[in-house]
């Protein structure tokens, strides 16, 4: 069958604090209370490094609740040891944070492997219209108030979170777009932002200006500034295998052909006269949005696609992997699944990573789930919200859960 058409619905358990250490659910599981009544105890058999192996194969969730078994597993799974061995473990699967307030930083995190939602707090984060990227494990968080400017970077599991300088110059423009990309290899991250600001009393320029910050120097650079005429960027751009990319869109005066695309800029060459539209991809039909998203280090972009005759009217929503310069359409999504939204705006929140793409309409707690390997498509388990007032938003981001990463 290719995915779901119905919703499941699955209890919201408690997540634990892991700052104050690896705190117990509230109940006990069904076969843990069998192995306390057998009078064999698998704890005694095994020894340590293979129950350390053992555990660290669990998915997050269940490593917390191994936690509170006993004092031995707790002491296990807090060690330095276990976080080598569990980075070492397969991969767990991205998981998706749904804000349920648009004034609050409060929500649920879905867990794909479970199926389960999880009540967490997320640190650093005020509000939920903030600027948000993630990449392996850690989360950035940037202040859309220009006026006090914040930025963070964070691990949303282990809650370790370290604020980061603003980078050089004016913080006001007239749009931003975040990026974060953690190296696997080193741990070490870049961060990069892309401002651009009209230039005053001309409507066609726009100065556009990029940004990067390395974890290890603990500095910004300015990489290049530069205007355009007739484009200007937006809030979309991902870092992939060392290039950074972003949308731009233009500024009037073109017809149905003058579509928005995609810029592509070599982080390691660094070239400051970039010359942008040279790297210029057109997007592959007229969409009404796009987002953009690092897919093992290629990049995968999710759009709605515009009817012909009003493309700004969304019509479906379509997965394309660039390759080269040249767009290669992955998946559509089935109709009864973009009619299961009910009323989808014209823009919608999707984000991925781990050939996991989540899709969710800002007008109802519907989350859709992508599977690009296998290309299928399914709902999560019911979120535990329910729409209060016909002007309720709903957003969301997706990170991988981990415990061995910093920032």
């Amino acid at each position: 069958m290719e995915g779901e058409t119905s919703w499941v619905s699955h209890c919201v358990e408690n997540f634990p604090n892991p700052t104050t250490g690896f705190n117990s659910f509230s109940e006990l599981t069904e076969e843990s209370n069998k192995e306390e009544a057998s009078g064999i105890s698998m704890d005694l058999i095994l020894p340590n490094d293979l129950l350390e192996k053992i555990l660290a194969n669990l998915p997050i969730a269940s490593i917390f609740r191994a936690s509170s078994v006993c004092k031995r597993w707790n002491e296990i799974v807090t060690s330095k040891r276990f976080i080598f061995y569990s980075s070492n473990a397969s991969p767990h699967k991205p998981w998706y944070f749904m804000f349920t307030s648009s004034d609050e930083p409060v929500g649920y995190a879905y867990d794909p492997i479970l199926r389960k939602w999880y009540n967490i707090d997320l640190p650093c984060i005020e509000t939920s219209n903030w600027f948000i990227a993630s990449s392996y494990g850690l989360v950035c968080f940037m202040d859309r108030d220009t006026t006090s400017r914040q930025l963070y970077i964070c691990n949303p599991i282990t809650r370790l979170c370290k604020r980061v300088d603003n980078p050089p110059g004016p913080n006001s423009s007239d749009y931003t777009a975040l990026a974060v990309y953690v190296d696997r290899g080193t741990r070490e991250y870049n961060i990069s932002i892309v401002k651009s600001r009209q230039v005053p009393d001309n409507f066609v320029q726009w100065d556009l200006t990029v940004h990067l910050y390395n974890s290890k120097s603990a500095a910004w650079i300015t990489l290049l500034t530069e205007n355009l005429t007739g484009w200007r960027g937006g809030d979309e751009s991902v870092i992939c295998d060392g290039v950074l990319y972003f949308l731009i869109y233009p500024t009037g005066g073109g017809g149905p052909h003058n579509q928005h695309g995609v810029i592509t800029y070599d982080l390691k060459k660094r070239d400051p006269h970039g010359l942008l539209m040279r790297s210029f991809v057109p997007v592959p039909c007229s969409l009404t949005c796009g987002r953009l998203m690092n897919m093992r280090e290629n990049l995968l972009m999710v759009g709605g696609i515009g009817k012909r005759d009003r493309p700004d009217i969304i019509k479906g929503i379509g997965v394309w992997t660039l390759e080269g310069r040249e767009w290669r359409e992955i998946s559509r999504m089935p109709h009864k699944f973009f009619q299961g939204f009910g009323e989808l705006d014209d823009v919608f929140a999707s984000s991925g990573s781990d050939e996991v793409v989540y899709i969710q309409s800002y007008g109802a707690p519907a989350l859709l789930v992508f599977d690009v390997r296998h290309k299928v498509w399914k709902w999560s388990g019911k979120c535990p919200v329910t729409k209060r007032f016909p002007l309720q938003l709903f957003t969301g981001f997706c990170f991988e859960p981990r415990l061995d990463v910093a920032p």
